[in-house]
């Protein structure tokens, strides 16, 4: 009740996407204080590192909290479908998003591994610092969020910012940052659509043109200098 009313009277709202946008019209506030400016990141501090020349077989990269909301499980019966050689790489501790949320989930996901004998192809290495996620993202050929719900999606901007080819459900800063066949591939959380997508970025050539396309556009729209002006434009319209 609080925040409602703070939000209610307060003379502008920011909200860091689309999908925050709508939340908050249904939360209540009125359309014209709500501003979207996302949230912003130094592509610079993520290593624009060519991508892997070893074609035999393709990293795909996770980065998130281990949480059911996050249906990694498709991920794991995704790849498990396919039938090039791949390494699959989970960073990230489990977590609970909500108290209803059942406790085990990271348990139940390593039991999914042994049962489509993906064990040896699957790593779950666990938390990890902020300072260290850069040296994670640059061992990655492409990032695969299969999230059911997102408000932002921090990962996501940091893998495109790292330059990597993106396969993501239509959550958060995904829908504004992927166009498919161009930066990546939007999915709807099927298994076997994630299977195909994965398999058309074994082609080299795709995903270094993508993993470039996608850095530029967020530089273009996350960069730092592009955030502070849209706040500073904010402040003085008001």
């Amino acid at each position: 009740m609080t925040f409602k009313a703070s939000a209610k009277s307060a003379d502008a709202v920011v909200v860091s996407s689309k999908l925050e946008y709508e939340d908050a019209i249904e939360f209540g506030i009125k359309k014209d204080k709500l501003h979207v400016i996302p949230m912003g990141i130094d592509v610079d501090d993520y290593m624009n590192k060519p991508v892997r020349q070893n074609e035999d077989s393709i990293n795909i990269l996770f980065v998130g909290r281990i949480a059911r909301v996050r249906r990694i499980e498709i991920l794991l019966q995704a790849v498990a479908k396919l039938s090039i050689p791949f390494y699959l790489t989970l960073v990230g501790g489990e977590e609970k998003t909500s108290s209803l949320s059942r406790s085990g989930y990271l348990d139940e996901l390593k039991k999914l591994c042994g049962s489509l004998n993906i064990n040896d192809r699957v790593t779950f290495i666990g938390p990890v610092a902020q300072d260290e996620l850069f040296n994670w993202y640059s061992k990655g050929d492409i990032f695969v969020y299969p999230s059911l719900y997102e408000n932002f999606g921090q990962p996501i901007l940091e893998a495109a910012a790292a330059g990597l080819p993106i396969i993501s459900t239509p959550v958060g800063v995904a829908q504004e940052i992927i166009t498919d066949n161009k930066t990546g591939f939007l999915f709807n959380g099927d298994d076997q659509e994630l299977t195909d997508r994965i398999t058309q970025l074994t082609d080299l050539s795709l995903r270094k043109e993508m993993g470039k396309v996608v850095r530029e556009r967020v530089r273009s729209l996350y960069g730092w200098e592009e955030i502070i002006k849209q706040y500073l434009d904010l402040y003085q319209s008001l």
